[in-house]
């Protein structure tokens, strides 16, 4: 009877299951992608043929095989299936899961319990599937789209070995795009294939789910599916999460373009991040940061020209905002850098760190109350104006600190000229 059942499920799968589905390969050597993790002599497949699968994290991004991957290693090695869903199981789940694991193995059969969405399991329940991996009870198997060491306790990881699965390439669409084709009986003219793969976004279970919206739109069941066809069933999917891994990745991106001189692919990452529902204000935020970090005294324009921008932001909101957004990140792309002023105020902070409160010199301390002259506080200043070229032959800092410099201005930009000053300031300062 459990043949007769298993044997309908398959022909429910071949027949009424959505596309991606249907074609979910149940073999290595039929998937796409993943060379690196799953290619002839790479280790995990050597484990998997070899029957020495261990626990183990999947992270990647969507579509990129992860539930297949583990799905595989089930059938591989023999082992019992069981699926869960860390966004709405609870312990109730994993109870029943590890005492029928225990049953089967008592019976000498394992169980691989495949967690999707690992990262969506509080801290205590992952701790409670610490001592089931520990025993050997399961064989646990996570997915996550996000970076398994943010979102997945140590204490799990260091008894998991990580694999990373990266998006698929064009042409480990194009081959999945033509294997879908073929199942649904349907032609693609010229340019529908690539438009397709440009759509899915490196996600394979998109372009196969694009490939079949298509497929079903057309006007006769004989019609090729045309690139108009899938401008109209289907868009570009900007995969974002404010919360998750592509958050940090894409503002890391923008501004090392911003730093790297590059507006274009500065726009580019923000305008990832803007598609994918990031909040405005955090980027002008940011490129204020980046206008005195990275741009400096280079060029003194680029910091009012970010609060005003971030203001602009404030005031107009999106998608209006956009504009000054674009505005301000192509200026500070161009503007020429400079971090002299940034690394010249955590020079003077390790130097305050090192050598704790010190009292300034005597000429400089405040000489404003009763009594203070006669205790020789402020007593020797020397006032810049009255020295003309606003600089006195007088010392500043501390006796303990030393001729420390910290601030050395570099040749770019407006810079260039505040060496030159501050050249000629220091030698007059010193009595040069």
């Amino acid at each position: 009877m459990s043949d007769l059942f298993a044997s309908a499920a398959d022909d429910h799968r071949r027949l009424v299951a959505p596309l991606p589905e249907r074609l979910r390969p149940d073999d290595l050597d039929a998937m796409v992608g993943q060379a690196d993790l799953i290619g002839p002599g790479r280790p995990l497949r050597r484990a998997i043929e070899e029957d020495r699968v261990g626990s183990m994290i999947l992270f990647g991004p969507p579509g990129t095989g992860k539930t297949t991957l583990a799905r595989i290693v089930a059938a591989r090695t023999g082992a019992s299936f069981e699926e869960l869903s860390a966004v709405d199981a609870g312990k109730a789940d994993v109870r029943a899961v590890t005492e029928r694991a225990r049953d089967r193995l008592a019976d000498g059969r394992r169980t691989i319990l495949f967690l999707d969405e690992i990262h969506r399991f509080t801290k205590a329940q992952q701790d409670a599937l610490l001592p089931l991996v520990e025993s050997g009870l399961i064989i646990l198997i996570g997915a996550t789209t996000e970076s398994p060491h943010v979102g997945v306790i140590a204490a799990l990881l260091s008894r998991c070995t990580l694999y990373e699965l990266r998006s698929l390439d064009g042409d480990d669409l194009a081959a999945m795009v033509d294997r879908g084709a073929q199942t649904l009986g349907v032609a693609l003219e010229p340019g529908a294939r690539d438009a397709i793969c440009r759509a899915a976004g490196g996600d394979g279970r998109a372009s196969l789910s694009l490939l079949e919206a298509a497929a079903a739109a057309r006007p006769a069941a004989d019609d090729p599916i045309t690139e108009e066809l899938v401008a109209q069933v289907g868009r570009i999917p900007i995969r974002y999460d404010r919360e998750g891994d592509l958050h940090y990745d894409a503002i890391s991106a923008f501004i090392k373009s911003l730093r790297g001189s590059d507006p274009d692919a500065a726009l580019w990452w923000m305008h990832t991040m803007l598609e994918g529902g990031e909040d405005p204000r955090y980027v002008a935020r940011r490129m204020i940061v980046f206008a005195s970090e990275d741009v400096g005294n280079a060029d003194p324009r680029a910091l009012p020209l970010a609060v005003a921008t971030q203001q602009a932001v404030q005031e107009i909101g999106m998608p209006e905002g956009r504009i000054p957004l674009a505005q301000c990140a192509t200026y500070l792309a161009l503007a020429p850098k400079s971090n002299a002023a940034y690394t010249a105020g955590d020079a003077a902070r390790a130097a305050v760190r090192e050598h704790g409160t010190k009292l300034p010199p005597d000429h400089l301390r405040d000489g404003s109350h009763s009594g203070a002259k006669a205790l020789g506080r402020g007593v020797g200043y020397r006032y810049p104006h009255a020295e003309g070229g606003f600089v006195a032959d007088q010392r500043h800092l501390p006796e303990a600190v030393g001729d420390a410099r910290f601030y050395e201005p570099t040749e770019m930009g407006f810079e260039a000229r505040l060496r030159e000053l501050l050249d000629e300031l220091r030698r007059r300062r010193e009595g040069g």
